[in-house]
């Protein structure tokens, strides 16, 4: 019994003696959950921006857009007074949940006791925010016919109790765009499939430097190629290859599972080709830096985990705290997705995708700066033992 107790005992202490093995059992759950927490603080989804085309412009209108302002839900973020500039407000904000149009006589309608149409366009590319907002203009406008009718009949004599049960809804027109089923595995599994391939690529090439200073084989490898950028595009370039055999793995899969995905391949190959490069100089920087396998890798585990949840594929950044959005905003799969949803399941064109790709350009250029000067200065100090 005592031996076993002494066993355990050295099981702490080594425990205790591997950094990284403390900071990932200790301080990832804490990390983790204090970053979801803030995450999903808010419990609800509130100021979602939509666009509302007054075309009426009477005080009936007005009225109807001040309900949906102070809706918590909602935020008139556009009102127009016709739909010409619509198409360009919606290619600019790829997060604008709906549209709604209020008609012409529209007030006219109400007062000659008719029953106006209201269109309201759902962008169903997120599931989460058109449900949300859908639900919330729902209730504004019926509770803006419920209020009209019923202080009406009140004014005919009619006692409350009864009129409360005598008011007509509008009628609302409800059109969903993009994913118009609103089925979870288009909206989903494309962002999943995505995170895993961050996820393998990160796995991979945090062993490519790391496993060289292991396997004593570094000095070999700047030996044979003394140039910096060259040993850098071989680390990459297969890893390059690969995920290009992934990307057709993923589009037969597509066949496969009959998800409708047909526009824009080409151009969502390119910036998935950007997506990769942009990771692998992540990963091979932090190789680099770190001369561990296991180390490189339980670090790079440690950002590729969150990814997903703080890309806000699923749910929204604008209800994260800014510092949350600072963080997603250096994940390349935050951008990816971002561009994914615009091409495929929007059917938006690549210009509308543009700044997301370019983020992945700044992630890609910054970090294989760091990488150069890193493995710059790794090489200088491996040739100068060497010399010495």
């Amino acid at each position: 019994m005592k031996n076993f107790i002494a066993l355990i005992n050295r099981e702490f202490r080594l425990f205790w003696n591997n950094s990284v093995l403390r900071l990932l059992f200790i301080g990832a759950p804490i990390m983790y959950g204090i970053l979801l927490g803030f995450v999903y603080q808010k419990g609800k989804v509130t100021d979602l921006p939509i666009v509302v085309v007054d075309e009426d412009q009477s005080q009936m209108s007005k009225k109807a857009v001040e309900m949906m302002q102070d809706n918590e839900v909602l935020n008139v973020a556009y009102l127009q007074y016709d739909q010409n500039k619509l198409t360009q407000i919606v290619a600019e904000n790829d997060n604008i949940p709906a549209i709604v149009i209020i008609p012409k006589d529209f007030e006219k309608q109400i007062m000659t006791k008719k029953y106006p149409e209201i269109l309201t366009i759902v962008n169903t590319s997120n599931v989460l925010t058109a449900n949300y907002a859908s639900t919330a203009i729902q209730i504004c406008l019926g509770t803006l016919k419920a209020g009209v009718q019923i202080e009406s009949l009140k004014k005919q004599g009619m006692p409350e109790s009864i009129a409360l049960t005598q008011y007509e809804p509008f009628k609302t027109t409800f059109i969903k765009k993009y994913n118009r089923s609103t089925n979870y595995m288009y909206f989903l599994w494309p962002g999943i499939l995505a995170t895993v391939l961050q996820q393998v690529l990160l796995l991979g090439l945090a062993l490519s430097f790391a496993s060289e200073y292991e396997n004593g084989t570094f000095k070999t490898l700047i030996t044979q190629n003394p140039s910096i950028l060259k040993i850098m595009a071989v680390k990459i370039i297969p890893y390059l290859l690969m995920s290009f055999g992934i990307w057709l793995l993923y589009y037969l899969f597509t066949i496969w599972f009959r998800i409708p995905f047909y526009e824009n391949l080409g151009a969502l190959t390119l910036i998935a080709g950007v997506f990769v490069a942009s990771v692998s100089f992540i990963g091979i920087l932090v190789s680099i830096l770190i001369p561990s396998q296991l180390k490189a890798t339980e670090i790079l585990m440690v950002i590729a985990t969150p990814s997903f949840i703080l890309s806000g594929f699923t749910w929204p950044l604008s209800q994260m705290p800014e510092w949350v959005v600072a963080i997603a905003n250096v994940i390349p799969l935050t951008h990816f997705l971002k561009a994914f949803r615009v091409l495929l399941i929007e059917e938006g064109s690549l210009a509308q995708s543009m700044p997301a790709v370019w983020a992945m350009v700044w992630i890609g250029v910054v970090c294989a700066l760091l990488s150069y000067i890193a493995l710059f200065f790794k090489k200088k100090k491996i040739l100068k033992a060497t010399n010495n």
